[in-house]
């Protein structure tokens, strides 16, 4: 039995990368409480585990005492200097108390010991090597689903996906391979708990650095992602190099990288759209496919502004159900209002017509204010005139 508990412990710290030193103080804490349990003593006990021939004993630790309170416990100053006269007050003596059956018991609890390690080792590496990979994308094969997940398995580990990170348009079917993008690892009492999704907008990142070498490089960085899953997004992208084209770039030749993509995520459209340090030319490039006439900021919130777009654009640019203008103000973090140009010639003509019937309010206003001049004179030569005829007389 010594020698299979040896050969064990070195198997397990050549193969799972469990310390046997680890192991044998969890085997030896483990002895102490099944000889406790097991023969009904309470007294403080210590257990020594043989690293070269694998024997284990057990022994009673006491502390010398001039009293002796508990037996269990301690040992008269007497009975330990007959021991060994060098023994004083306050010393330990340990007396070995292995019982005869006790092998028995310690290859059950080093079964036990050894299993919890392994399982514990097992899991300290798949969380190690998965938490590595958060916020990356992985590839998986979707075994089974149940109302909550559908659970994808990742080689050592089977990850979630919920029901908020499952792609709208997609139907998941078991063998199916997909890929799938980390967004957190947590080490829970069960054992290590991997969670991916395939709505995530840094799906797309990572899925462009796959297929565009100059992204994955740094040549082309792509700065903002919004997305609407499993029918339209946007990303806006720029290059470090100015004579590199970032739109272009992503687009592939004959559209063979963004189409990869697009087939990826099951017909997902893409627009590239190249970001600005201009924020009027990066709007105006998010809105694409429409057409921009202008852009003009709120003086008073600089994250707000109106679009003015050809009349023969306007639908196009709020896109269906609003869906381009809402991606163009995600994409650039700006609150977008969309006019046409026929709006906008309308808004300023009301905008003059206020004007001119504010300012002749503010006229009318003004000339019943004033004094009435002419009543003013006639009243003052009256008096005049009434003030020599009472020097006259």
């Amino acid at each position: 039995m010594s020698k299979e508990m040896l050969n064990a412990l070195d198997t397990l710290e050549a193969e799972k990368g469990v310390s046997k030193s680890v192991v044998i103080e969890a085997l030896e804490a483990a002895l102490i409480s099944a000889y406790k349990r097991n023969y009904g003593q309470s007294q403080n006990v210590e257990v020594d585990f043989d690293e070269n021939e694998g024997d284990i004993h057990v022994f009673a630790v006491k502390e010398v005492t001039d009293e002796v309170m508990d037996s269990q416990l301690e040992i008269s100053l007497k009975d330990a200097t007959a021991i060994n006269t060098a023994y004083e007050v306050g010393d330990k003596i340990r007396f070995e108390v292995t019982p005869k059956d006790f092998g028995r018991i310690a290859a059950q609890t080093a079964k036990q010991v050894i299993l919890q390690r392994v399982r514990e080792a097992e899991r300290s590496i798949i969380y190690d090597e998965f938490s590595a990979y958060e916020n990356d994308i992985m590839q998986g094969v979707v075994e089974r689903q149940d109302r909550r997940y559908i659970y994808v398995n990742l080689g050592k580990i089977e990850a979630v996906l919920s029901k908020q990170d499952q792609m709208p348009n997609e139907h998941y079917q078991a063998h199916d391979r997909i890929k799938v993008y980390v967004t957190r690892v947590e080490n829970t009492s069960k054992g290590p708990q991997v969670f991916v999704s395939r709505t995530h907008p840094d799906l797309l990142r990572r899925l462009f650095e796959q297929e565009v070498p100059e992204i994955y490089d740094g040549t082309v960085e792509i700065l903002s992602v919004a997305r609407e899953a499993g029918d339209r997004a946007k990303i806006a992208v720029r290059a470090v190099d100015s004579d590199i084209d970032p739109v272009g770039t992503c687009v592939g030749p004959k559209g063979q990288r963004v189409q990869a993509l697009v087939n990826e995520l099951n017909g997902e459209n893409m627009d590239i759209v190249e970001w600005n340090e201009d924020p009027a030319i990066y709007i105006a490039n998010a809105l694409n496919p429409s057409e921009v006439s202008d852009v003009i900021f709120d003086m008073e919130n600089p994250k707000v502004c109106t679009v003015v777009v050809p009349d023969s654009q306007l639908s196009l640019a709020i896109g269906k159900r609003g869906q381009n203008a809402r991606l163009a103000a995600k994409l650039t973090a700006y609150k977008i209002d969309i006019k046409s140009e026929s709006d906008m010639e309308e808004f300023y003509a009301q905008l003059d017509e206020d004007e001119d019937v504010s300012e002749a309010e503010e006229l009318e206003e003004t000339e019943e204010t004033l004094p009435d001049n002419d009543s003013d004179v006639s009243e003052e030569i009256v008096s005049n005139e009434a003030d020599d005829s009472e020097t006259e007389s």
